[in-house]
């Protein structure tokens, strides 16, 4: 359905107001602690958020999916769902479409119609952890790893055929995530397992455009528990150095032990010039999935620290990290999910960039842990709902994107378009 700034203006008037006054003594306080606020709402204006095209359905699990109605049936409709978060939320820029699920049958129509919407596709992500086409070549033990030098071929000619793609779209980023593993001891030779993956990774980076970059994407298990034959970061760093300098890590934040150190791995990255991208999520047990920042809000904000803390120092090489989130919607509205999302991700942005990096460099040198700590908890605490619905006003989007996706009646309104059995192509 057609919401626009205009439409949005009209119908939140009464919230824009009272917004309004809560902006400015926001503001005021800020500002009488020597804050620009100004510049705040400005970076926090620029951060766009990538979101996949395979979100925009309900995902489900191995046990069961259940459709919510009127999802997107094909590319077309996707744009516009993601055009519609674009207008609701003024964060949302770009879309990550992931092959075979989103073939873009007739490109120039798709660069078009993104056109209108003033969105774009920035990575395309390949696919190998699923057999289909050539039913004699089959991924179930491995891709880029396998030790059928045919099954390899395969592999590295998919993510080629996703790389043209991308370039008919106009994209920049070739995402790359391996299933590839091994389930019993014995089962790989860990070394001859890595050498072969790097080899055909090599091949798919001799044929990306130069000015594209690869995201290696790492996972420590799943769908095999033994091992990964990308389990870590480390491996990932060292699969992209060996590549070229447009090999990155892709940081998906489900994709990590319990209690891993997420934001120092962030930082480490940063310091080496290798940190590509994001997939933005919350779990609580591994892969969950959820909604970003729905379990751990202040690892969220811990993260954006170490970003916001690289991106400004000069002796850290220069970054601009793909802001994706990946998320599988279960049990709620898709679009309800991502709008959460990318309001968690502007709220954990804000937060961070309040921070006084000078101040607690000057504890950080002086080993004052305890006025360290309390410099961190007083951004991570300040309620800065205010400055973000500032940011969103001021790009033409809502001031409250649920509320409005409400009151709009959006899901009912794609269920009468499409129908209550529609159900979006991926996952």
């Amino acid at each position: 359905m057609m919401i626009n700034s205009d439409i949005l203006i009209s119908a939140e008037q009464d919230q824009r107001k009272l917004h309004a006054e809560r902006f400015a003594v926001f503001s005021e306080q800020l500002s009488s602690e020597g804050v620009d606020v100004e510049a705040l709402v400005a970076e926090l204006m620029a951060l766009e958020i990538e979101v996949p095209s395979w979100a925009l359905g309900t995902g489900g699990t191995r046990f069961g999916r259940f459709p919510i109605g009127g999802e997107p049936g094909d590319l077309f409709q996707k744009i516009e769902d993601v055009s519609l978060l674009k207008t609701l939320t003024a964060s949302v820029g770009s879309i990550s479409l992931h092959i075979p699920w989103d073939i873009p049958k007739d490109s120039a129509a798709i660069v078009q119609l993104l056109k209108e919407y003033d969105l774009r596709i920035d990575s395309v992500n390949s696919n190998t952890f699923q057999d289909y086409g050539d039913p004699d070549v089959s991924y179930k033990f491995g891709s880029l790893c396998h030790t059928d030098a045919g099954v390899r071929r395969k592999a590295v000619d998919h993510n080629i055929e996703v790389i043209r793609y991308g370039e008919a779209l106009h994209a920049r980023i070739l995402t790359v995530w391996l299933s590839d593993g091994s389930d019993f001891p014995g089962q790989h030779n860990f070394r001859r397992a890595y050498s072969r993956t790097l080899d055909s990774l090599a091949l798919l980076y001799e044929q990306m455009p130069s000015q594209w970059n690869m995201l290696v994407e790492y996972k420590p298990y799943e769908p095999h528990f033994y091992s990964m034959v990308i389990p870590d970061w480390g491996t990932s760093l060292a699969l992209s150095q060996s590549l070229g300098n447009n090999a990155k890590v892709l940081v998906d934040l489900g994709h990590h032990l319990p209690n891993t150190n997420i934001e120092q791995i962030v930082s480490r990255l940063m310091l080496f010039g290798r940190l590509g991208g994001f997939h933005f999520n919350g779990s609580m047990y591994g892969d969950d999935d959820l909604t970003t920042g729905s379990i751990k809000p202040y690892q969220l904000f811990l993260i954006f620290h170490e970003l916001n803390d690289g991106m400004k120092d000069n002796s850290v090489p220069a970054a601009s990290p793909a802001w994706m989130i990946d998320a599988s919607h279960n049990i709620k509205d898709p679009l309800e999910d991502l709008i959460q999302s990318c309001l968690n991700i502007r709220t954990a942005y804000a937060k961070a960039l309040l921070v006084d990096r000078a101040m607690l460099h000057g504890a950080q040198e002086a080993n004052d842990v305890v006025m360290a700590e309390e410099i961190m908890q007083k951004a991570f605490q300040c309620d800065v709902r205010p400055l973000v619905r500032e940011a969103m006003v001021r790009k033409g989007g809502s001031v409250d994107p649920i509320v409005a996706y409400r009151k709009f009646e959006v899901r009912k309104n794609l269920i009468k378009n499409r129908g209550a059995r529609s159900v979006a192509t991926g996952l």
